[in-house]
């Protein structure tokens, strides 16, 4: 095990060492602009994105995986900060910035509830998740990432941000194409160094040695109300304890949106390192993934930071420039540190054109353009659900659009296996009428189930065998228990073969003398199969 961990980081440096450089350009201006949009400093975010990256790229489940500060958690920030702001003020003592306060305690109950869920095992569920909801959580994803780099075409003039006119404009299009461009063709001569760290560095060159009037990074802090990127290691926040008085009549706020933020982290973590697993053919632990991403948002509680989750567009990024060990996700982490410690003035400097045109390349390479050609061959709901998917990730956000598509997919998949159930009928030499079941018995199918029988004409020797069916749940076992009981009632003699054990437990338990009409000693080596493999299932 310990020889498996150590290689993730010495499997290859040079690439992770690269990447992980590329990502954490990347990482500066996602991480201000969800810090700007849940209304809380920068350095906020760039603490939130370093805390994230470190703690999970040494301890989570998926190597080559990149967290940070994430949209989809920052947008649930937006309201506790509010309120919590809105308290600080109308106390006899205000309290200026309560809100954030209230986020660094909220994001404890965050950790807790995420390593809990490691702890239970609960990552394994993300195997639950249909294909086309992946493929409609991805193009959805890839549509969401577009539309929020088109913010970046517009500067700040007055209160009003107003899009890009005339030569600006077709400057920031022309660096942007430059960067694609660059994208595209430098991996066709040579994959040795990551193509989107290149394509920064020409593209910041180009527009600092022509001193070209572009927005940077710099300006991009600057018009959102930040002072800059320079600051300090993170510190421990021993205030927050002496805040847990305000928080009296507001515990529901901060338990709900823990719960909420915790179910999204856990999402959007799970289902990028779904992703990642199909993209580098290895296999990532979600459950390891869980306890890092609460370990890591319990630390941001502790020492400042907003927290967040994992993040596809940088993790694709990563995975893409070559990066698949621990260690290009803690390079990323240290030198987004590094920047806010000592590059600030550089990287300040990058133009906002050239990561608009990384983050492009991320769109084309995120959405899954083959479900153009697969639409119409892939059965109607299959397609319903992956477009709804696409839409619900756009108009809402990534966790609703997800259990929007599972329930979809659940419910097709039951009203579908609710008309499999049928009954060969035959009679036996001795006059026994033989109903033989296959499919599955379950809520959805006992009507199915219950139409096939006729008490009243039937025989008075009738044997029910199940060898070809499995009775899935309560509502199977009590449709079992109910036709068994008419059969009773209307005086015929009624056998029950081929049960499993444990629907033959249930039934006992509700009706101990059902154990006269289940038959037991049954010479089909069928039955013994179907028996051992629900006990090894069990």
């Amino acid at each position: 095990m310990l020889a498996k961990y150590l290689l993730s980081f010495t499997q290859n440096p040079k690439n992770d060492i690269l990447s992980g450089l590329t990502v954490a350009l990347a990482l500066v201006p996602e991480a201000v602009a969800f810090a700007f949009v849940a209304g809380i400093d920068p350095l906020v975010g760039l603490y939130g994105a370093f805390i994230m990256g470190i703690v999970t790229a040494l301890f989570g489940g998926r190597p080559g995986m990149i967290s940070g500060a994430t949209g989809a958690m920052a947008v649930v920030m937006v309201h506790l900060i509010q309120q919590g702001n809105e308290v600080g003020l109308a106390l006899a003592e205000p309290v200026k910035y309560l809100g954030l306060q209230w986020l660094f305690i909220t994001l404890l109950f965050v950790g807790a509830i995420q390593i809990m869920a490691g702890v239970l095992k609960l990552g394994k569920f993300v195997r639950l998740i249909p294909h086309p909801v992946m493929m409609g959580f991805v193009n959805g994803l890839a549509i969401v990432i577009f539309l929020s780099q088109l913010g970046l075409f517009k500067e700040s003039r007055g209160t009003v941000p107003q899009w890009l006119t005339g030569l600006d404009l077709w400057v920031m299009l022309a660096l942007v194409g430059l960067t694609m461009g660059i994208m595209f063709g430098l991996p066709k001569l040579t994959k040795k160094i990551p193509a989107a760290l290149i394509a920064i560095i020409v593209v910041a060159g180009i527009t600092i040695f022509g001193n070209l009037d572009v927005s940077t990074v710099g300006s991009f802090i600057r018009d959102g109300g930040g002072k800059g990127l320079e600051g300090s290691l993170p510190v421990f926040q021993t205030q927050i304890f002496g805040f847990l008085d305000t928080l009296n009549g507001h515990w529901d706020l901060i338990l709900s949106t823990a719960f909420l933020l915790a179910a999204v982290g856990l999402i959007e973590s799970l289902m990028t390192l779904n992703l990642i697993d199909e993209m580098t053919e290895t296999r990532g632990s979600g459950n390891r993934e869980c306890v890092a991403q609460g370990g890591a948002n319990i630390l941001n509680g502790l020492f400042g930071g907003m927290g967040g989750c994992a993040m596809i567009g940088q993790s694709i990024i990563n995975v893409s420039s070559g990066g698949r060990g621990r260690l290009s996700g803690a390079t990323a982490a240290i030198a987004l540190l590094c920047f806010v410690l000592f590059g600030a003035p550089l990287i300040e400097q990058i133009p906002i054109a050239a990561l608009v045109g990384v983050m492009f390349m991320v769109v084309i390479g995120t959405f899954a353009w083959s479900s153009f050609r697969i639409l119409h061959k892939i059965p109607l709901a299959d397609a319903i659900v992956l477009i709804t998917v696409s839409a619900v990730t756009v108009w809402q956000d990534l966790a609703i659009a997800v259990f929007v598509g599972v329930i979809m997919s659940a419910l097709v998949f039951a009203w579908k296996s609710a008309t499999k159930i049928r009954a060969r009928k035959r009679i036996k030499e001795d006059g026994t009428k033989v109903y033989e079941i296959w499919g599955p018995l379950f809520f959805g199918s006992t009507t199915t189930f219950n139409s096939k029988f006729d008490v009243s004409t039937d025989p008075n020797s009738i044997e029910i065998d199940f060898i070809e069916s499995k009775i899935s749940d309560h509502s199977g076992v009590e449709a079992v228990r109910n036709i068994a009981n008419k059969y009773l009632d209307s005086g015929k003699q009624i056998k029950l073969t081929h049960l499993s054990p444990d629907c033959k437990l249930l039934l006992l338990k509700w009706n101990p003398e059902f154990e006269t009409i289940i038959e037991d000693s049954i010479e089909d080596p069928r039955y013994y199969v179907v028996t051992d493999t629900l006990d090894a299932e069990a």
